[in-house]
């Protein structure tokens, strides 16, 4: 599906000068726009204030955009966009690679994503405050699907014909987990930070996360599921009921 861009203009080739100056300042709003979004969100965000640090006159923003709320919306299309476009590019062979391993390189795709674009987690949180009101809006959102949960369900479909993965194991609670254990410890860094008095922004305990996770994660996807006892509690699956489950 096409996207807005930034750059959404005619060749450059045959732009005029008037044409490329008014790429260029709706390029520079946009860029400033998504800091200022990312920084404060919707509510602490001024236009006046991306006004004057694009150097531009506040009416230039309604002209190119109409508006905070449609500002908002683009920037928020943008940052999810331009995760999808990086998943697109992931080299990754789920008809051959081992589907545990293919697991964990899609794990640290997501989280060297979020590690290099601090502006996308910060825009998710802000959007989660409230409660997705901006992204319902938005018509190009819905169809942006991600590419990982496909790759994720060639790969557990693969690990569960070998036997090397455990039945059962659903795409989409798979991929909100690695992103759940790729995302709270950047998101929250600063306030886990100052709670337990450990840097965790430091690249020496995000490694450590990162390896405790994969630990984590190969584990799950290894493990047999238990059976339910009468009384609630969890028993290990014998090999005959794991193989015939």
């Amino acid at each position: 599906m096409p996207r807005k861009t930034v750059t959404a203009s005619p060749d450059p080739a045959t732009q005029t000068s008037r044409q490329r100056l008014a790429a260029t300042t709706r390029q520079r709003i946009f860029k400033v726009a998504i800091k200022e979004f990312a920084d404060k969100g919707f509510s602490g965000a001024r236009v006046e204030m991306i006004a004057s640090r694009a150097k531009v006159n506040i009416r230039m923003i309604y002209h190119y955009f109409g508006g905070k709320e449609a500002l908002y919306i683009e920037v928020l299309e943008y940052v999810l966009g331009n995760l999808r476009d990086e998943e697109l590019k992931v080299e990754l062979d789920v008809e051959r690679i081992e589907p545990v391993s293919g697991i964990l390189l899609l794990y640290d795709f997501i989280e060297g994503h979020f590690a290099a674009h601090p502006e996308l987690l910060n825009l998710l949180s802000s959007e989660n405050l409230n409660r997705a009101r901006f992204l319902k809006r938005s018509k190009l959102i819905p169809k942006i699907s991600s590419p990982v949960l496909g790759l994720l369900r060639t790969l557990i479909e693969r690990g569960e014909r070998s036997a090397s993965l455990r039945l059962g194991v659903d795409p989409l609670h798979l991929y909100v987990t690695l992103v759940s254990l790729a995302y709270f410890h950047k998101s929250n860094a600063f306030t886990i930070s100052r709670m337990f008095e450990t840097d965790m922004l430091a690249p020496s305990w995000q490694q450590a996360h990162k390896e405790q996770a994969h630990e984590l994660v190969r584990a799950f996807l290894t493990s047999r599921p238990a059976l339910r006892t009468k009384t609630g509690g969890a028993a290990p699956l014998s090999a005959v009921d794991a193989a015939t489950q």
